[in-house]
């Protein structure tokens, strides 16, 4: 049980530590934060919030692994109820106030609860936006809690249906292609991760099978250039930083969190780096420190920076709720080795 709570703090605390210690400084230029980097906890910056306070990007992800946790599944009303809950009453936040929401976000949620009773509600899997100006980060930072889920019945050989419910939950606030992908490449490096590969070769594995995955289905045909990138992972390991954009379109923030994996030692260096990338900041930041959590394990993040989260007790509540759900699932094979 231990390795199991082990794992999913290390990947939701991780990605709550890497928001906080981006919201001071988000929208930030990166000149900027080479002049001033953060390198510690702090607040009252870009938001009027205390230190080690998260942004929506840790809100929605409790928001959703509560729901798996509590239902057992994937209820995708159960999932947006949570979102409607955060964003209009204040659960699921840090301070109980609600002070950073995407626009994308914010029009789903409320076609799925308009606020006037005169306004039909919309099915969960209509609510995300479509176009091509809807691919913001909005789903991929919430997407942590599915590569638990689906690591419980899949391991880390993940399939086209399991993929088709990344796409689902994506969908509920941005259903276009390219976010749904960024999702699903995201879910792939996690899974490898909790399979215990080493970094690199999760982020080699898991973009490898995203790679031959996307590349047989016709309606992401589109949106393989898009990550073109990526698909060489060594080549892309050695681009230069100016070349790296860390804003809040999704395959900027998706390949600077990807870059900032493979440049760094360590979860500290990682998410630091992640941070003062500037921009949006908390989100990379989040993103990121999910998946260095994984990699570096719950033991080496900083004591002081888990000191320092908000209300992190409430935050491994649900991670152990999560866990005594999924326990015998999640960590098995560390378990069989251990053993």
């Amino acid at each position: 049980m231990a390795i199991v709570q082990d794992k999913v703090k290390a990947l939701i605390i991780g990605h709550a530590i890497g928001d906080a210690l981006g919201v001071p400084v988000e929208f930030q230029a990166r000149h900027r934060l080479e002049e001033d980097p953060v390198i510690d906890m702090r607040g009252y910056g870009t938001h009027p919030v205390p230190p080690g306070t998260w942004s929506d990007d840790t809100s929605m992800t409790l928001c959703l692994l509560e729901s798996l946790a509590r239902m057992g599944t994937v209820d995708y009303d159960d999932i947006m109820s949570n979102f409607v809950r955060w964003m209009k009453d204040g659960e699921f936040t840090a301070t109980y106030t609600v002070f950073d929401i995407g626009i994308a976000t914010r029009h789903a949620l409320l076609s799925y609860a308009p606020d006037s009773k005169l306004i039909p509600r919309t099915e969960p899997l209509q609510c995300g936006g479509t176009g091509e100006s809807d691919n913001g980060n909005g789903s991929l930072m919430r997407i942590a809690p599915m590569a638990l889920y689906l690591y419980r019945q899949s391991g880390n050989d993940l399939s086209w249906p399991d993929m088709g419910i990344v796409h689902n939950v994506s969908r509920l606030t941005h259903a276009h292609p390219r976010s749904q992908m960024a999702c699903g490449i995201y879910v792939l490096i996690a899974a490898e991760l909790l399979a215990g590969s080493s970094l690199r070769d999760a982020i080699r594995a898991g973009v490898g099978k995203a790679y031959r995955l996307y590349g047989q289905q016709p309606e992401f045909a589109d949106e393989m250039n898009t990550y073109s990138r990526l698909w060489d992972i060594d080549r892309f390991a050695k681009t230069r930083e100016y070349e790296i954009k860390s804003t809040g379109y999704v395959v900027d923030a998706l390949e600077a969190v990807i870059w900032c994996l493979l440049n760094s030692d360590n979860y500290c260096e990682c998410v630091l780096m992640a941070v003062n990338l500037g921009d949006d900041t908390d989100t990379v930041g989040a993103i990121t420190g999910g998946l260095a959590g994984l990699a570096y394990g719950w033991n080496n993040i900083p004591p002081n920076w888990k000191g320092e989260l908000q209300r992190v007790n409430y935050i491994e509540e649900i991670c152990d709720d999560f866990s005594r759900r999924f326990a015998r699932y999640i960590g098995r094979k560390d378990e069989a080795v251990q053993s």
